[in-house]
């Protein structure tokens, strides 16, 4: 687990640079190259770079955690929630609308916004997107392809931070034998 937390943190630090190193551009650069067309952009790498942690965070859960196979959607909703945000982030996360395909969850705290003020420009920008990235990543290693999105965040002003996960299909996987 210490292994994993320098890489999280490495990962979250050289966020950080970036961040920095954009703001810290003389206004009339920042002012081209900063618009509301480039947060698309910068939520695209916020969720690939939780998507790479998530494919890794998931053989660190399943080894330690020692869990069984999920029967259900819903019952990977709780393991998600209950096992794997309070091992990883520390923060207690419960589980709404679960059904067989679809189930939000609901973070009263959120480590990501902790330490975090956005800029005005930037009030829209999805930075929690990055916990929809880990488990989209932790899932599919799991041969679950889901859709996830981020409905409320505490850095937008809400009260929690609400991700829907969306499940699109069960992956099947495919055994070729060699000696044919």
């Amino acid at each position: 687990m210490a292994r994993w937390s320098r890489s999280c943190s490495r990962t979250m630090r050289t966020w950080r640079q970036r961040m920095c190193q954009h703001r810290c551009r003389a206004p009339a650069e920042r002012e081209t190259r900063h618009d509301n067309a480039s947060l698309p952009t910068w939520q695209v790498q916020l969720e690939k770079m939780g998507y790479n942690m998530g494919v890794r965070m998931v053989d660190e859960l399943l080894a330690k955690a020692s869990l069984a196979q999920c029967a259900s959607f819903s019952e990977t909703a709780e393991v998600v929630a209950k096992v794997g945000f309070k091992m990883f982030l520390g923060v207690n996360v419960e589980v709404a609308a679960a059904t067989s395909s679809e189930f939000r969850l609901l973070l009263s705290e959120n480590p990501l916004a902790e330490f975090v003020e956005l800029p005005e420009e930037c009030s829209k920008l999805e930075y929690s997107g990055l916990l929809c990235g880990v488990l989209r990543g932790a899932l599919e290693m799991v041969q679950m392809r889901v859709e996830c999105s981020l409905l409320r965040d505490t850095l937008w002003g809400d009260e929690v931070t609400e991700i829907r996960v969306l499940l699109k299909e069960r992956l099947v996987e495919e055994f070729v034998d060699d000696d044919e």
